[in-house]
């Protein structure tokens, strides 16, 4: 016998490898804006509406950005969010538009329009109104166009071409008709309250538009010299009491107060005390003399007799006996300065006195403070009475005398801006020389600062106009209790939204609405001689008609029409003259405007059905609690008496690594502009979908780094499925029933994660959707199915050699076809349920993949159903004994790779000591060696392994045996077999490549 020269033949011309166009390479940076671009081209949100027309809808209403500056990340994170909540539920069936919007009046716009006006030095009042307003309405249009592109450089998909914008002439002219419908319903309200203002942009401000930060301040001691006091018990005699020349003393950390000082409060369940000076620290002592002196007698709460002492250096003191000070009166501190502080100071009762600091007395501005504007209206004073001292700037009147006639509390403008002016120190200096001043310090406290300017806030009395929480105005109910219900009605993400908002409404005083500024929306009422607004004045014919005019006037001209069109105009045909009526001059609260977003983005746009008029959802930042959700939620139940959304989801705010918040000044910043330049915004998408949103989210570069590889498993995987199944067609498919059990299997957990990626996406938990594919791609895909699938897909015979096949290649190639089926069920649910998230990857790979036919974008895709029968939890159980075992022999071949006893696991033919008998059983039918990807498997029954065999603690009455495998190494598929079973004219390869191998023959010739 002689032996055969014949050359070995190459096999790899018969394999059946991956093979796809999809690059491994993404190169986000270039191909996103081109995505971009090719979506527009298609159309495809008009696309996407006209394949959604007659599903239920589905609306999330859009919380305006504000028109001014580039996004940040903080944006970019918001619109993201929003994006992906519209896009997964158009796919789960919903017709879910998405409408962007802008905020476009009030002070930020104003403010950069005064300094550009000022940079041409024009000083904001030497401007005509009308044309200051064009140039607000010109800087608005500009960071509108600007930050469209930026958001849609974002992925998101949208109305673009025609957003809502607050400033639209449609839409002030129905921000109009809502305040005015408000206002008719009885809800509007005017008082003289004390409202924070700020002198720097000469305005009012909502609690919205504050916030809070640390700033050291002057602390002083004022001493109030008593003129009268009635009997006392330990006083019975009027004339005792008053020859020791006794002073209440008051504490207060805002000395430019005094002088609008009118009231002394105290608290009737307080205990106080004359107490007389006995000794003080000396001038030697301290290096300064004290400004109290021996002999001097003091009323203060006994809890605070020894702090108050402290505070004035005195060194010993005696209690005279307990006052009553309800009947005392007093001088004002500045008496002697002018004939202007020369009244009586009477004593107040109130509730706001504690005796926990301080002197157990509050000094009482009415005109300068909440609780003591309550107290003096509670004691039956009137709000005509209260002296208004200081100007919009801040600033002295002139009825205040000299030398403090001018004085700025806080500097307004220059490099100082935000930093106390003079009127303190020369309060203090007046104290100290009219012998009232006490003591003096300085201390930190926690105040109020605008969120725009990041100046302090001033508390000052102005006519204001409100919105009244607590009078009844829609249908007998209070807007407090009607907003109450609406947020009982409403489902919160995360659901401690509810109880920080309802906190908010249950606490808040009536709505300031009110601001004197020439940017916004008109507060349109004309108000008589009494003070009376039209709206309440009229017969409800006659302000109809008036405000028909109005509306009339703003929806051709916009806000100028209110400004510019003459009094009698709005007048006629409404049988009432002009006469004696004053134009309102004031501007509405921004957050008005966006509060009524729903009434001309929604309703008027025929968006949202008028019956419920709500919004399935509203989704902002946390902040919104209370911002926008607030200020919606109050102006709908004004309005209409119902909360204007069904569900309210809030996001976190962006930190770094390590919790900080981001800042510029840190220099821990990251753009989104940069993300998109350095990895693209694929990767942004991904962060936010995988992080816990609703909680604070952390970010940095190597977050990122990490985020990227993330994606580029993603990608890999889509890749990997693509290759596979190169050329597979719906002929190629089987049926779930006839196929392998691990296949089957893969069903089972595409259809159990289609109802928790549904779910997951429904309560906006994109967290949960990203865990739920990641690990089915790293543990069940990559580390399972393609693993054990691979020796099938490669080397099975394929569908498309099946010409002519017998019942022995038919069984091989039918496993290959399952396979492919069960891929091709995966790409197409994989493609899907990542669109939300990766619109730009998944509409890639959709353009390789064989349902390219199906639409012209993934995106018109739905949620693939799951069909009956795939759901299948006891083979599930089964399988999952099957990976009980598998994973204690992958252990043990790892252990042989390593020692470098064995290279590919196809060296080895394990055998596996099993003690419990339902782990064998489960294996029936099912081929041990291919599942653990060895050239052969034994399972063995036995109670106990061998000496030495490999265990796992964790998996208790498995032993793993790694034996080596026999006979001859296939050239085609590296298995080893025995030479004895091969088909005579392929000795080199299992009789299954064989077949494989002539079915390839057959068709290629």
């Amino acid at each position: 016998m002689t032996e055969s020269t014949a050359p070995e033949r190459d096999y790899r011309d018969t394999l059946f490898l991956p093979k796809t166009e999809f690059p491994m390479r993404a190169g986000l940076p270039k191909a996103e804006p081109e995505w971009i671009k090719r979506w527009d081209a298609l159309g495809l949100y008009e696309k996407l509406r006209a394949d959604a027309k007659g599903r239920d809808p589905f609306i999330l209403h859009d919380g305006p950005p504000y028109a001014n500056g580039h996004i940040h990340l903080g944006t970019a994170l918001n619109k993201i969010i929003k994006d992906i909540i519209v896009r997964s539920h158009q796919m789960q069936g919903f017709d879910a538009s998405y409408l962007p919007g802008w905020d476009c009046h009030g002070l930020p716009i104003e403010w950069k329009v005064e300094e550009e006006f000022r940079s041409k030095n024009r000083p904001k009042d030497s401007v005509p109104p009308a044309e200051f307003r064009a140039a607000c309405r010109a800087y608005a249009e500009h960071w509108v166009g600007v930050q469209k592109a930026e958001f849609r450089a974002l992925g998101i998909e949208g109305e673009w071409d025609n957003p809502y914008l607050t400033m639209a002439f449609e839409s002030e002219a129905m921000i109009v008709s809502e305040f005015l419908d408000m206002a008719m319903k009885g809800g509007l309200v005017r008082g003289a309250k004390p409202i924070m203002w700020s002198p720097v942009e000469r305005t009012a401000l909502a609690e919205a538009e504050v916030e809070y930060h640390d700033r050291k301040v002057p602390v002083v001691w004022v001493k109030f010299f008593v003129t009268s006091a009635a009997p006392m018990e330990d006083f019975p005699d009027p004339v005792d009491f008053m020859e020791s020349d006794p002073s209440v003393v008051i504490w207060t950390t805002t000395p430019w107060t005094i002088p609008a000082n009118q009231a002394v409060s105290f608290n009737p369940e307080i205990k106080y005390g004359l107490y007389e000076v006995e000794s003080v620290i000396s001038e030697e002592e301290l290096g300064f003399a004290p400004y109290v002196k021996s002999g001097e007698t003091l009323i203060v709460a006994d809890a605070l007799a020894q702090t108050v002492m402290d505070s004035a250096k005195v060194k010993t003191f005696r209690k005279v006996g307990a006052v009553d000070p309800t009947w005392l009166t007093l001088d004002h501190p500045l008496a002697e300065l002018d004939p202007f502080f020369q009244h009586p100071i009477p004593m107040l009762a109130g509730e706001h006195v504690t005796d926990d600091a301080g002197t157990g007395f509050v000094h009482t501005a009415p005109a300068h403070g909440e609780d003591d504007f309550e107290v003096w209206v509670a004691s039956g004073h009137t709000t005509q009475q209260i002296r208004q001292i200081v100007d919009p700037d801040g600033r002295y009147t002139d009825e205040v005398p000299e030398p403090l006639r001018g004085l700025d509390i806080i500097v307004t403008s220059g490099k100082k801006r935000g930093e106390a002016g003079k009127a303190n120190n020369e309060v203090i200096r007046l104290l100290a020389e009219s012998g009232n001043l006490l003591a003096r310090g300085v201390t930190t406290i926690r105040d109020a600062h605008s969120w725009r300017s990041k100046a302090p806030v001033i508390r000052r009395a102005t006519p204001q106009w409100f919105i009244a929480m607590d009078k009844p105005a829609h249908g007998g109910k209070t807007l407090r209790e009607l907003a109450l219900k609406g947020i009982a009605d409403t489902e919160f993400f995360p659901p401690t939204g509810r109880n920080r908002l309802q906190a908010m409404v249950e606490g808040r005083p009536d709505w300031l609405i009110s601001r004197q500024r020439n940017w916004g929306v008109p507060i349109t009422l004309f108000v008589n001689a009494k003070g009376e607004p039209h709206t309440a004045a009229l017969s409800k014919e006659q302000a109809d008609k008036l405000n028909a005019n109005i509306k009339a006037a703003i929806e051709k001209t916009g806000v100028d029409g209110w400004f510019a069109t003459p009094d009698a105009d709005f007048f006629e045909g409404t049988g009432v003259s002009p006469e004696g009526w004053e134009k309102v001059t004031d501007v509405l609260d921004v957050w008005f405007d966006s509060g009524t977003t729903h009434a001309f983005a929604l309703r008027k746009r025929g968006i949202i059905d008028n019956a419920t008029g709500q919004a399935d959802v509203y989704m902002e930042g946390s902040d919104q609690h209370r911002g926008w959700f607030q200020s919606s939620l109050l102006e709908s139940c004004a309005t209409r008496g119902m909360a204007p959304y069904k569900k309210v989801v809030t996001h976190g705010f962006i930190v770094d690594a390590d919790g900080k918040k981001m800042s510029k000044s840190i220099g821990n910043t990251i753009e989104p502009q940069q993300v998109q330049k350095d990895y693209g915004i694929e990767i942004l998408r991904i962060w936010t979908a995988s992080a816990d949103y609703m909680e604070d989210l952390r970010i940095s570069d190597e977050i990122i780094k990490g985020t990227v590889e993330t994606y580029r498993k993603l990608r890999n995987t889509l890749r990997y499925l693509l290759g596979a199944l190169d050329g597979y067609t719906a002929q190629e498919a089987v049926d779930a029933a006839s196929m392998p059990g691990l296949e089957r299997f893969m069903l089972h957990r595409l259809a159990d994660l289609d109802a928790q990626i549904r779910a997951a996406y429904a309560s906006f938990d994109f967290k949960r959707v990203m865990t739920l594919l990641i690990n089915f791609v790293n543990v069940e895909l990559s580390a399972v199915y393609f693993d054990v699938r691979k020796d099938s897909l490669y080397c099975d015979p394929s569908f498309a050699t099946a010409s002519g096949w017998d019942a022995a290649t038919a069984q091989w190639g039918n496993r290959r076809r399952a396979a492919r089926t069960v891929m091709a069920a995966t790409l197409e649910r994989m493609l899907a349920w990542l669109a939300p998230v990766m619109p730009f990857t998944t509409d890639e790979a959709f353009g390789e993949s064989h349902l390219k036919g199906a639409a012209p974008s993934v995106h018109l895709l739905q949620f693939p159903a799951t069909p009956e029968g795939w759901l299948a939890p006891q083979l599930a159980a089964r399988w999952e004994k099957i990976f009980a075992v598998r994973r204690v022999v992958t252990g043990a071949l790892e252990v042989e790779r390593r020692e470098k006893r064995i290279g590919a696991s196809l060296e080895a033919a394990p055998k596996v000591i099993i003690a419990d008998k339902a782990l064998i059983d489960a294996f029936e039918g099912e081929s041990a060696a291919d599942i653990f990807i060895t050239s052969g498997a034994e399972l063995v029954l036995a109670a106990e392994g061998p000496s030495g065999a490999f265990t796992l603690p964790d998996a208790p009455g498995i032993w793993v045996v790694p034996e080596k495998a026999t006979g001859i190494k296939c050239r085609r598929s590296w298995k080893y077999f025995d030479p004895a079973t091969a088909d005579p004219a392929f000795p080199d390869i299992t009789p299954r490549d064989a077949l494989a191998v002539k079915a390839w023959d057959k068709v290629a010739g």
